[in-house]
């Protein structure tokens, strides 16, 4: 079932019409190699009881079949059955398979990619514990392997893998962003020898970045910056590999992933930094904390980090000194996905918060079950899909509505910039910021302090 029928002028469309059967028989193998036993079970184990529907946000706004989590599993798991089981092989009626051809190939564009930002919550509800997501991620990733994936998120990972960062920013445009940001910095911590370093070989930690800060929130830049001088940190930047974001993660495309991860490798190598910090990104976080190695093969030799990991060790340590009744807004946390539900890193940023406002109130829910903002899984690159998009958003607009605050903290870019959309669409009248950025504001600089 399609809610929209196919535009005869979309080069997607385009590219599916000119699919041949060697095409599809290349996506029905990539598919196959990445399913193993246990995924092959969770693809049989749909008992279809429809808990999964109130976890979904595409779902919660919509109110479609197609916005079902158990419907997208479906889409994929009557694939596996008809070319992968021996029923489904024989009597594909019988258990609900199907062919892959052009019109399910456009079910799962519409489907897998427009209705999933793969944010984990359904599988909170699932009774059997499915991992939908990865299988809906695999899915996505059977399509990249012939090229079709949606034009503007594809752009942005071939845009990645031939520039070196997901903006296309030049290397002495980033050099110059950073020597305006180091001159910012010694104004605002009056100091004259405060630096933000660049290439700084033996520094123990190595900071990477969201190439959107570059391009427009430079603030945030600046606010990991006066952090790291209030702490004495040994940090750098690197010139060539610093961009956190790795949009392989949505496209499917394991290869691509691995080459983007594999340059902050690079980096640390060469640098010869000791720890890796990655930056307020949820799903740069996931895909080069925990994804990372399995698509490289190989364990890292360091550690990995987020920013937020760090910034809460200062404040325990004592290395940073927060006044917050410099942030007496109310301020609530939404909590990324990649990040909290699907990376770990839950606590730190509201042990942070706690201690640089006065006035932090949780959404309801939050933490693990908080809900998506609809900015993630590559939507946002992904423009055929916009409108639908900000409807989704309705749910988290919601959550924010009810907290009264006047500040949300968002620890992720895409998210950041998906909020800052719904704070348009819905009229929320907020500030966005990320969690640095409140951490800076509630410093107590010594300005007799020299690094």
């Amino acid at each position: 079932m399609m809610s929209e029928k196919p535009d005869k002028k979309d080069p997607l469309e385009a590219k599916i019409e000119q699919l041949k059967q060697e095409d599809l028989d290349k996506a029905l193998k990539a598919f196959q190699n990445k399913i193993n036993h246990e995924y092959a079970a969770y693809l049989n184990s749909c008992v279809h009881c429809g808990l999964c529907a109130e976890s979904c946000h595409y779902y919660l706004s919509n109110q479609d079949i197609e916005s079902l989590p158990a419907y997208k599993l479906n889409l994929v798991s009557k694939i596996f059955k008809k070319y992968f089981s021996a029923t489904g092989k024989k009597a594909p009626r019988w258990i609900g398979a199907e062919k892959l051809d052009a019109n399910v190939i456009r079910e799962w564009i519409d489907s897998l990619f427009g209705r999933c930002t793969l944010c984990g919550r359904c599988s909170l509800n699932c009774t059997m514990g499915i991992n939908i997501p990865y299988l809906i991620r695999k899915a996505r990733g059977a399509l990249a392997s012939i090229g079709i994936v949606p034009p503007g998120l594809q752009s942005t990972v071939d845009t990645a893998i031939d520039k070196g960062n997901n903006m296309g920013i030049p290397k002495e445009d980033w050099h110059e962003t950073v020597e305006w940001l180091e001159d910012e910095l010694k104004q605002e911590v009056n100091d004259s020898e405060a630096r933000l370093p660049l290439d700084e070989k033996g520094a123990k930690l190595f900071y990477t970045i969201n190439p959107r800060e570059a391009m427009f929130f430079p603030l945030s830049i600046l606010a990991v910056g006066k952090i790291f001088y209030a702490a004495r940190e040994s940090w750098t930047f690197s010139s060539d590999n610093y961009d956190v974001t790795n949009y392989g993660l949505y496209s499917g495309d394991d290869e691509a992933a691995g080459t983007m991860s594999d340059r902050l490798v690079q980096s640390m190598k060469k640098l010869e930094c000791e720890t890796m910090i990655l930056a307020e990104c949820g799903h740069g976080f996931n895909s080069n904390r925990w994804e990372a190695p399995e698509w490289l093969s190989k364990k890292y030799g360091f550690e990995v980090k987020s920013i937020l990991q760090i910034v809460a060790d200062y404040i325990r340590e004592g290395r940073i000194q927060l006044d917050p009744s410099k942030n007496k807004k109310v301020i609530t946390l939404h909590d990324p996905c990649n990040l909290v539900r699907l990376g770990g890193i839950v606590e730190e940023q509201r042990y942070i918060l706690k201690h640089a406002a006065t006035n932090f109130v949780e959404m309801t829910p939050n933490r693990e079950k908080n809900f998506c903002c609809g900015g993630g899984g590559g939507q946002l690159a992904m423009s055929r899909f916009s409108d639908r998009r900000l409807k989704a958003g309705r749910t988290k607009a919601e959550q924010i509505q009810k907290t009264g605050a006047k500040i949300v903290v968002a620890p992720c870019h895409n998210c950041i910039d998906q909020l800052m959309e719904l704070n348009k669409e819905y009229k929320l009248g907020i500030e966005i910021k990320t969690v640095s950025e409140i951490v800076a504001d509630a410093l107590i600089i010594n300005e007799t302090k020299k690094c």
